[in-house]
């Protein structure tokens, strides 16, 4: 199975509950936990772990070649993504609007865009007793997390497809990155909070997934704070909710600290138990 924790905004709770659920998942069966927030990535900070592995990953974007362009043009219509706009007698690449498609490049008549590969990111394979973990980290100054999430599932493909579970720490929001994350999952489990904020963003969310016609259910997090309109909400959508995980000064106290909770915190193990009971019933 592969199961992608997501959230609409950030801040809610969606690399806690990942970390903890992939680590107590990873007792039972053959867990791997891939941390796809390729721009801020930190679920090693919780998991730490053991560096098994560092791979580079790379992308590909033309190079102009001005001996042999014609300037036909024909290559600034064919970009879906106007990464290549004709100034007078240059053509100009932008290579951060660029999204490898290779259309310019193998279109061009006069072969003047040949594609170069230049680093992408990293992504690094950790151990900690049992469980698996993969973390994507993009090259800083690059605008590019999507190709970046793409190569990392890929590599989960490659590396651990008999495992009983992949867990996705996907990025927040519902932008192109958080599509690219959760578009395979077999399952989406949507963390959000009782507040004005984490209401509207998790109307989003529900509206994403929805769109992709993605099975999902809701975890809360921080209960007992805000107001009765999340549940009002939920109730009139008909959206599940898988656990709830309350608001207490000694989780956010050993969160702060980068410890892990579910085998300090009683009500965070009840609230996984409730999770992995529920996974198993999706079989």
């Amino acid at each position: 199975m592969r199961l992608a924790i997501a959230s609409g905004k950030g801040g809610t709770g969606k690399t806690t509950l990942a970390v903890n659920l992939a680590l107590k998942a990873s007792t039972m069966m053959k867990t791997v936990l891939a941390d796809l927030d390729v721009e801020e990535p930190n679920g090693a900070i919780f998991v730490g772990g053991e560096l098994q592995n560092e791979k580079t990953v790379y992308r590909h974007t033309p190079d102009w070649d001005q001996e042999k362009c014609t300037l036909c043009g024909k290559c600034t219509s064919w970009c879906a993504y106007n990464a290549l706009i004709k100034l007078g007698d240059i053509i100009l690449v932008m290579p951060n609007l660029c999204h490898s498609c290779y259309a310019c490049s193998e279109l061009c008549p006069d072969n003047a865009l040949p594609m170069v590969a230049s680093p992408l990111g990293t992504i690094k394979q950790f151990k900690r007793d049992e469980l698996h973990f993969t973390e994507s980290r993009l090259v800083i100054g690059l605008e590019q997390a999507a190709p970046l999430i793409g190569q990392s599932l890929n590599y989960l493909d490659e590396n651990y497809d008999d495992y009983d579970l992949q867990i996705l720490d996907s990025p927040p929001g519902t932008a192109c990155s958080m599509l690219e994350a959760v578009r395979s999952a077999d399952f989406v489990i949507l963390v959000t909070e009782p507040t004005p904020f984490g209401l509207h963003d998790l109307k989003l969310a529900v509206e994403t997934v929805r769109q992709l016609k993605l099975p999902f259910a809701v975890v809360i997090n921080r209960d007992g704070i805000g107001n009765d309109d999340l549940d009002k909400y939920l109730k009139a959508e008909g959206i599940d909710v898988w656990a709830r995980i309350p608001h207490q000064r000694e989780i956010a106290e050993l969160y702060s600290r980068g410890e892990i909770l579910y085998d300090k915190v009683e009500v965070v193990d009840s609230a996984l138990d409730e999770i992995l009971k529920k996974m198993e019933e999706l079989k």
